[in-house]
C-alpha cells in the first residue's frame, strides 16, 4: 500500500534524477478545456497524439483523460498508450504531476507532491479552479503504488532542473514570486528544495524568458543535458528582448561550480522567433473569467529547450522557423545515441501556454547503482 510519509526524500536517501536518466514511463494529461485550448481542443489533441506516439517509441506512456473525453482519447491514441480516466482542471503534468525520486542503494522509487496553484493562484494565476490539478500527483502515486511525500512548497517541475548529482537549477522570478513562496525567503526555499529533491546546491538564475506565462520557468531557458553540462537558449542579437536574459544566465552559469565542484560547460542553442496569437486563433477560445487572457497580438515564448528526453528519443518542438534544423542538429550532437523526433505542429501547445516538456512528466526508473 502506498504511504504518505512525514520524512523528507533527502533524509531517506532519495534524489531527483537528471532529465537524461532512465525512465520507466511518461505521464500526460489530455487537453479539453475550451478557454485554454482553441476550437474545443481538437487541434491540440492531434498534437498530443503525435507526441504520445513519439514518446511511446522510447518508453511506456500513460495519458489521463476525463470521463467525458476518455472514449475519444482511447480512440485517437495508439494501442500501446495506456489511457486512464482522471479528473483534472488542465493538462500541465510536468507541473501538477508526481515528481519521481529514486534511491540508488535500494533501487526504490517514490514521489514528491508539491503544492500546485495554477501558476500563481488568485494573484496572476492562469486558470481557476486548480483543486483537481493539485490532486494529480497523489492519484498517480496511488495508481503506481508508490510512497508519497507532500512537500510544503508551491513548485512546478517546469521551474526546476536537476543534474542528478546534487545540483538544481531554477529561477528567482518563479519560485520566489509573491504568488509562490516569497513569504518563505530564498534561504528557506533553498533548504526545502534540497530536502525534497535530495540536492546539495541550488543554482539560482534571476529570471526566465520574456512572454512566458509561468513567471519564468527555467524549462524555456536552460536545462542539464548531462552532469556538468547545460544547454542554454541563445541569440547574438543585442536588440532582441531576450538577449539580456540569456547573457545574464550565461554569465552566472559559467561562473558557477556545481555540487561536485565542476565548472559548467554551456552549449548555446539558437532561439526561434517570438510568435504571436492570430485573430483567428484567439477567436477560437471561450472567454471565461479567471482564465489568462489571450488575444490577437499576444506574444508567445517559443523555445527548443522545452523538449522531452526519453530513453531512446528526444522529442523537440518545431515552429517552421529557420532555426528548426539547427536545433535538431544541436540536440543530435548533444544526444548522439538518441533519435531526434521533431513535432511540427507544436504551436498548438504553445498557444495553451507551454510545450512538449510542459505536458510530460517522466517517471524515473529505479534500480541499484
Amino acid at each position: 500500500m502506498a504511504r504518505s510519509l512525514s520524512t523528507t526524500p533527502k533524509a531517506d536517501g532519495f534524489r531527483l534524477p537528471g532529465e537524461f536518466e532512465r525512465k520507466a514511463g511518461c505521464w500526460l494529461g489530455w487537453p479539453e478545456r475550451p478557454d485554454v485550448w482553441r476550437n474545443g481542443a481538437k487541434p491540440a489533441q492531434k498534437v498530443w497524439v503525435e507526441i504520445a506516439s513519439a514518446i511511446a517509441s522510447s518508453e511506456p506512456v500513460t495519458v489521463c483523460a476525463s470521463a467525458a473525453q476518455y472514449a475519444n482519447a482511447r480512440r485517437l491514441l495508439p494501442a500501446q498508450v495506456r489511457v486512464v480516466e482522471m479528473t483534472c482542471n488542465d493538462t500541465w503534468f510536468r507541473d501538477s504531476g508526481a515528481c519521481f525520486v529514486v534511491n540508488d542503494s535500494s533501487g526504490e522509487v517514490r514521489g514528491v507532491d508539491f503544492e500546485f496553484n495554477a501558476y500563481g493562484g488568485l494573484d496572476g494565476g492562469l486558470y481557476y479552479p486548480w483543486d483537481k490539478d493539485d490532486q494529480i500527483a497523489q492519484k498517480i502515486l496511488e495508481i503506481e503504488n508508490l510512497d508519497r511525500y507532500r512537500a510544503p512548497l508551491i513548485a512546478e517541475l517546469g521551474g526546476i532542473q536537476s543534474d542528478g548529482q546534487g545540483s538544481l537549477l531554477t529561477t528567482e522570478q518563479c519560485l520566489l514570486n509573491r504568488n509562490r513562496n516569497a513569504h518563505l525567503g530564498k534561504q528557506e526555499v533553498t533548504r526545502r528544495l534540497q530536502d525534497y529533491l535530495g540536492a546539495d546546491q541550488v543554482i539560482w538564475l534571476p529570471r526566465g524568458c520574456k512572454f512566458d506565462e509561468t513567471d519564468g520557468h527555467v524549462d524555456d531557458l536552460a536545462c542539464f543535458v548531462r552532469p556538468g553540462e547545460v544547454v542554454l537558449q541563445w541569440t547574438d542579437n543585442r536588440d532582441d528582448p531576450q538577449w539580456e536574459i540569456y547573457q545574464e544566465a550565461y554569465d552566472i552559469l559559467r561562473g558557477t561550480r556545481d555540487a561536485r565542484g565542476r565548472e559548467l560547460k554551456v552549449h548555446k542553442l539558437p532561439q526561434p522567433e517570438v510568435l504571436q496569437w492570430t485573430a483567428e486563433e484567439a477567436a477560437g477560445l471561450d472567454q471565461v473569467e479567471g482564465t489568462h487572457l489571450r488575444e490577437a497580438g499576444t506574444r508567445i515564448c517559443a523555445s527548443y529547450i522545452n523538449y522531452y528526453a526519453g530513453n531512446s528519443a528526444i522529442v523537440v518542438p518545431l515552429f517552421g522557423d529557420r532555426n528548426d534544423s539547427v536545433a535538431q542538429a544541436t540536440l543530435a550532437e548533444l544526444f548522439p545515441e538518441h533519435r531526434i523526433i521533431g513535432i511540427h505542429n507544436s504551436r498548438e501547445i504553445l498557444l495553451g501556454g507551454g510545450n512538449v516538456a510542459c505536458i510530460t512528466m517522466p517517471q524515473y526508473a529505479g534500480g541499484r547503482r
